[in-house]
């Protein structure tokens, strides 16, 4: 029984139990057993007068009829029931001794059978002699034996199983079959081109293998050649729709057809592309995706809420980027595990923003470089731990401390390794399984944060990148802050003791002295800006900002382009505002003198204040060919 409830028969006989084509009011019984009396009763009755011809029991075939066509009675059919359904329950009011078993097999030209948890296609489906659409989407079937499929199918629609193969379908194919639509399955592998010849589908018109895992566009095209009458076609969905060049090849190669996926074949496109299958051999099978991150809106500025450093420091910066995570390019791109994780932990350039709060006397630092010996990174790493396992765990809350001031060594061969460097994860802060996190350059504090950031992603593993658009990518606003300290105090002017034995002379030598160095001082303070500054880094603080997901879903669906604005909310403070627009009004005042007409004053933050939420621009642009030139362009690239 449990098998025989997963099949097409059983389904469609639970199909019409619901119906109720036996029960009032459709069918026969005490609501209209005058209409169904044997034929000497029917002639006794005609000569009794109208008014005592029934019984008070039975009802008019209008009144039964209102009772299933209605919308509020509680005998209507389901909403989206089919114009059949509706049809077989007002023949059972009408005529019910006509539905008959055999009536109903003679009867249906269309089946749809969906979502019902069928799988398996048994043979009863040939007792329906006329049957020309089966649809069977969104169920449960691995495989079909197709001589149990009626041959007067012209219609077979099995989308959304989970078939992983089409050459079951081709052991006894309906010989007219027009219409095969296979899409959300889990076909995959180059031998299912094989299974879609004119030797098995001889009047194909329309083929829908949409959302599959087929990646040899080549030899799938190849075959479909062979279908004189196909005119409609879907294969977007596919790995193998990923590739620059697809629509164009595929318009190319199949001459006659009219429709790729949903989209009208133009003239104009027929000849853009012309010759283009020629060069199907050289083509690479590999996807190109352009990354664009453009400005950060939004971020409130951290530093007006730290007290002013002391000559002891410590100098702080605040630097902010962006990340997301991405397929590892197969051009070498983000493809090291140390390069990528340099790139994301590298600190600012933070020395180059203290130049005018720093002491003229402090120096540059040194720091391990990319030739670092595999036992210096130990001993870098072991240091970095023992550093960071100074801080208190309130201080790492919430955040990321990771590696300061060295560059990661290209020695370090695992993620393992690395983690070594990032003592505490923010989860947020991690690549996904069999994605890289990438990040842009690191910009301090303005108003509007310009990224400017592109990176071309070329990527071969198509069924990965699929997979991976289907997830989306994350994309994350991170703080970096850095502690920086002096290396070497300050040093404190102290008077000398004078010299016994010196006159007027030595004062007048000092006097000038004074006087040289006071000019000294006025024309060399640009030199001393300049001076390298030696500071002692302390491990960075990440803080996220913000993170969401970028849905890339419509770059399978036909779309080339996903523009996002990720909106994570407002995050900045009427009180920081305040102390920035205020620093900002004095920054400005000692550059430049104040205009007339302008108030002194800044203006103030009212109660009409709305500052802007955080965002960022990330678009995902999919690279595709508009013309046979510019795919063979990339050929000779």
């Amino acid at each position: 029984m449990e098998e025989q409830s997963g099949t097409v028969s059983a389904a469609v006989r639970e199909h019409l139990r619901q119906l109720c084509l036996q029960e009032f009011p459709c069918g026969a019984g005490s609501w209209n057993k005058s209409r169904f009396l044997p034929q000497t009763c029917r002639t006794h009755r005609e000569l009794i007068p109208r008014e005592e011809a029934g019984s008070p029991g039975e009802e008019t075939v209008e009144d039964l009829l209102g009772l299933v066509c209605s919308p509020q009675s509680p005998w209507a059919l389901l909403e989206g029931s089919s114009a059949e359904d509706s049809f077989l329950r007002q023949l059972a009011i009408r005529n019910p001794l006509m539905v008959k078993d055999d009536f109903l097999y003679s009867y249906f030209r269309t089946l749809r059978v969906v979502d019902k948890k069928v799988s398996l296609v048994d043979k009863d489906l040939l007792k329906f002699p006329k049957l020309e659409e089966l649809v069977l989407s969104a169920n449960q079937i691995k495989e079909i034996d197709a001589v149990n499929l009626p041959p007067t199918l012209k219609v077979l629609e099995l989308y959304g199983n989970v078939m992983t193969s089409a050459e079951c379908l081709c052991a006894h194919p309906p010989p007219g079959l027009q219409h095969l639509g296979l899409g959300h399955n889990k076909l995959q592998g180059p031998l299912q081109s094989l299974f879609v010849t004119a030797e098995h589908w001889p009047n194909l018109v329309s083929l829908d293998l949409g959302f599959n895992d087929l990646t040899d566009l080549q030899g799938m095209v190849a075959s479909l050649s062979t279908l004189q009458h196909l005119r409609l076609l879907v294969l977007q969905g596919n790995p193998l729709a990923l590739v620059p060049y697809y629509r164009g090849f595929t318009i190319d190669s199949l001459a006659h057809l009219c429709v790729l996926d949903d989209i009208t074949v133009s003239p104009n496109e027929k000849h853009q592309f012309r010759g283009l299958h020629h060069s199907g051999d050289f083509l690479a099978c590999e996807a190109q995706l352009v990354v664009t991150i453009g400005n950060i809106r939004g971020v409130m500025d951290s530093s007006v809420l730290d007290p002013e450093p002391g000559p002891q420091g410590p100098f702080i910066t605040y630097s902010y980027y962006v990340t997301y995570d991405f397929m590892e390019d197969e051009d070498g791109k983000g493809n090291e595990d140390a390069e990528v994780t340099e790139q994301i932990l590298k600190p600012s350039a933070s020395v180059e923003q203290l130049d005018e709060d720093v002491p003229a006397e402090v120096g540059s630092p040194t720091a391990p470089t990319a030739t670092t010996t595999p036992k210096e990174a130990e001993e870098v790493a072991e240091s970095l731990s023992a550093t960071v396992s100074q801080f208190p765990s309130a201080e790492l809350e919430g955040s990321v401390v990771s590696g300061g001031s060295i560059s990661l060594p290209r020695s370090v061969d695992s993620v393992e390794k690395l983690a070594t460097l990032r003592p505490k994860l923010d989860p947020r802060l991690c690549p996904l399984p069999g994605t890289v996190l990438f990040s842009t350059v690191r910009k301090p504090w303005t108003d509007i944060i310009p990224c400017n950031y592109e990176m071309q992603h070329t990527l071969r593993d198509l069924v990965a990148l699929k997979a991976f658009l289907l997830a989306g990518t994350i994309v994350t606003i991170v703080e970096e802050k850095v502690l920086s300290w002096p290396v070497v105090a300050p040093p404190v002017d102290s008077p000398l003791p004078a010299k016994k034995g010196k006159g007027e002379k030595d004062k007048k030598g000092k006097g000038k002295a004074a006087r040289e160095d006071q000019d000294m001082t006025k024309m060399g303070s640009k030199k001393k800006k300049e001076l390298p500054k030696e500071l002692h880094q302390d491990l960075p603080t990440l803080r996220v900002l913000g993170s969401c997901l970028v849905v890339l879903e419509p770059l399978l669906a036909g779309e080339s382009l996903v523009s996002s604005l990720c909106n994570f909310g407002v995050i900045r403070t009427l009180e920081s505002d305040r102390l920035t627009l205020s620093r900002d009004s004095k920054n400005k005042k000692a550059k430049k003198p104040l205009e007339p007409g302008k108030s002194k004053v800044p203006a103030p933050l009212g109660e009409n204040y709305k500052p802007d939420p955080l965002t960022v621009e990330v678009q995902i642009q999919l690279n595709q060919c508009r013309s046979a030139e510019e795919a063979l362009r990339t050929i000779a690239a």
